[in-house]
């Protein structure tokens, strides 16, 4: 296998290091903003985390309700660019305005947007993968998707971090410098979907035998009604809807958990810059195991490390242990994202790709639903935020256990 990427597999890869700009403000700057308009008006701490955690989990909801049959209406001929195309450009959109709201409860509520058109356009774009390369390929491209997403959002993030931290010394107001940081990310996000966009044409489709909204309910009950027949395929999405979900729920609530146990802001933000930093060669480095080492084993690995870090984050007060979560997270993140992205893809039928990566991302966005909601509900019943990061570590256990089942079918 040639290791050189095609022009288009980079296409491909350019939208993870266009979005992943977004999802790295949502992971870092985004719940720092909101603490600044929350606690002015009034919002307790530990209100501010649980109130995030249920923006979070409302558009995880709203995606694992919408994103199966977006998915199945992409597989359609000459459908998946519109789609993709619709959604990228509203969640940069929402982006570019996030900076208008003074309300808190304004600013969650376009929050909430931005986020599920993001995640519509991901259903898309993952779906893609069975029509940008080969099977024999597809787990070192969507290893390199993830691992360039990574390095590729650090530029804007860098350049959004100066104006945030810096902003007094500037001259000019926080809200100023966070519509400066904004604006920039948005621009990024479109910048780097239209090579894609441009170049992108659907080769794996399917002809509507009615019409297509119609037809496309008929397809998911179709699909679901053959599970028994499909076992491996919808055993793994059991799975990965328990292991996957401590994975987004780390990634979604990080810098909101640090801020709410009272550890320095400026701190957070260059610790997750350094996940980002290490997910680079991590990522890379699981493209390259790939070619050598049995993807499932890889998956397995990566599950255990995530379950050493949930047991690692319950006890956490201090900065240093904050930093060294981040660099623990970002050796694993990129592998366990792009090695289930890719092993999904090559155990479904290739022409109903975007109906199938709409049940996968009701298994992604529905345990990241489960997790930040359960954060949020045992924190504000308890007013402790370590007891709701326990749970998170039974999720990896029960993940990977089944998942251990799905390996088994690969022999």
């Amino acid at each position: 296998m040639k290791n050189k990427l095609t022009k288009l597999e980079f296409k491909w890869i350019c939208y993870d290091m266009g979005n992943s700009a977004f999802i790295l403000l949502v992971a870092t700057i985004l719940p720092i903003y909101f603490n600044y308009l929350s606690s002015s008006q009034g919002v307790a701490e530990y209100n501010y985390l649980s109130y995030w955690s249920y923006a979070a989990s409302i558009s995880t909801l709203i995606v694992a309700l919408a994103g199966p049959i977006l998915g199945t209406l992409a597989d359609y001929k000459d459908h998946k660019k519109k789609i993709f195309l619709t959604c990228a450009m509203l969640g940069a959109l929402a982006l570019a305005c996030f900076w208008i709201p003074s309300s808190w409860f304004a600013f969650l509520v376009l929050f909430i947007a931005a986020k599920v058109a993001y995640s519509l356009s991901l259903i898309v774009y993952d779906s893609m993968l069975t029509d940008i390369t080969t099977e024999d390929r597809m787990d070192a491209v969507s290893s390199k998707g993830y691992a360039w997403g990574y390095i590729g959002s650090v530029v804007p993030f860098i350049i959004s971090l100066v104006f945030v931290l810096m902003y007094d010394k500037m001259g000019m107001t926080l809200k100023a410098a966070m519509m400066i940081a904004f604006i920039l990310n948005a621009v990024w996000w479109i910048a780097f979907t239209l090579p894609l966009v441009k170049s992108y044409k659907q080769k794996f489709y399917i002809e509507p035998k009615a019409h297509p909204v119609l037809d496309t309910f008929a397809r998911l009950k179709n699909t679901l009604m053959k599970a028994k027949e499909q076992k491996k395929v919808f055993l793994f999405l059991f799975a990965f809807f328990f292991y996957i979900d401590g994975v987004y729920t780390i990634i979604d609530m990080a810098t909101a958990y640090g801020t709410s146990l009272g550890l320095n802001t400026t701190g957070l933000l260059l610790a997750l810059l350094l996940t980002q930093i290490v997910a680079f060669p991590a990522s890379l480095t699981f493209a390259v195991l790939s070619k050598t080492k049995d993807t499932a084993s890889l998956i397995k690995v990566a599950i255990i490390a995530y379950f050493l870090i949930a047991l690692f984050a319950i006890q956490l007060d201090k900065q240093w242990e904050f930093w060294v979560l981040a660099v623990a997270v970002g050796c694993f993140q990129g592998g366990i994202q792009a090695l289930s992205r890719s092993y999904f893809a090559k155990i479904i039928p290739e022409n109903a790709s975007g109906e199938y990566f709409g049940l996968f991302d009701i298994c992604g966005k529905g345990a990241s639903f489960l997790g930040t909601m359960l954060i949020g509900v045992v924190t504000q019943i308890t007013g402790k935020q370590n007891l709701g990061v326990a749970a998170l570590s039974i999720m990896f256990v029960i993940g990977y256990l089944i998942f251990n089942k799905v390996s088994k079918m690969d022999d």
